[in-house]
């Protein structure tokens, strides 16, 4: 059912459900959807709304209307949403990836951070200290995430720290490969996060950088 409270226009919702239908195989390529009633129905929405979102993904190449026989899923659509398509990326792309965003985020947040956000950074730091000395290790993967995650608030760029959420998904996947190795890793990176902390706070955007990158340039 559709979110009426959302402030995001009623139309772009049915077309994102419908989209996120498509991609979990409930309407399959070369396969008509239902007609207009019965999506109405399944959406709660009115006989325009259903149209607008038909007209979009049709403009945009994911449904195909036939004239006299209906609304097709058109062939060769791969919609997927953006975790899934993370999912299938390989190492280099995510690392690659992981560097752009983080980079831009050290950066700001060395320049915007308050207060508050380096306590949070600050209580993450310790509480992956303890993890690490304590040897638990999905302590250690929560309390990184949450360290790298902290960051990303305080660069003050509200779509960088979303896009950053979805990432960690990601980041947890390649944690949870990285298992048999314990969490010597988080260990022998712990004194570079400290460093990455204490470049923020100090303001100096460069120098976060540049611990950032030895952090990822390592697979830390």
């Amino acid at each position: 059912m559709i979110n009426m409270k959302n402030s995001e226009k009623l139309s772009d919702q049915v077309t994102n459900k419908i989209k996120q239908d498509i991609a979990q195989h409930k309407y399959k390529a070369g396969e008509k959807i239902p007609a207009e009633p019965e999506l109405m129905k399944l959406y709660d929405v009115g006989r325009s709304t259903i149209r607008e979102a038909i007209k979009i993904l049709s403009m945009t190449g994911i449904l195909r209307v036939q004239q006299g026989s209906g609304t097709f899923v058109n062939n060769g659509v791969q919609y997927e949403t953006i975790d899934q398509r993370l999912r299938r990326a390989d190492f280099e792309e995510i690392n690659a990836v992981r560097k752009l965003l983080e980079d831009e985020m050290v950066r700001l947040a060395a320049k915007n951070h308050n207060e508050k956000d380096l306590e949070e950074m600050k209580q993450c730091l310790e509480n992956r200290r303890m993890a690490i000395l304590t040897e638990q290790r999905q302590a250690c993967v929560d309390a990184d995430i949450a360290f790298h995650t902290a960051i990303a608030r305080a660069s003050s760029n509200h779509v960088l720290a979303d896009l950053y959420k979805s990432f960690t998904t990601i980041i947890r996947d390649f944690f949870s490969k990285r298992e048999t190795h314990g969490i010597s890793h988080f260990a022998m990176s712990h004194y570079l996060h400290e460093q990455l902390f204490e470049a923020i706070k100090s303001k100096k955007e460069k120098l976060a950088q540049q611990v950032l990158d030895r952090i990822i340039e390592n697979n830390y």
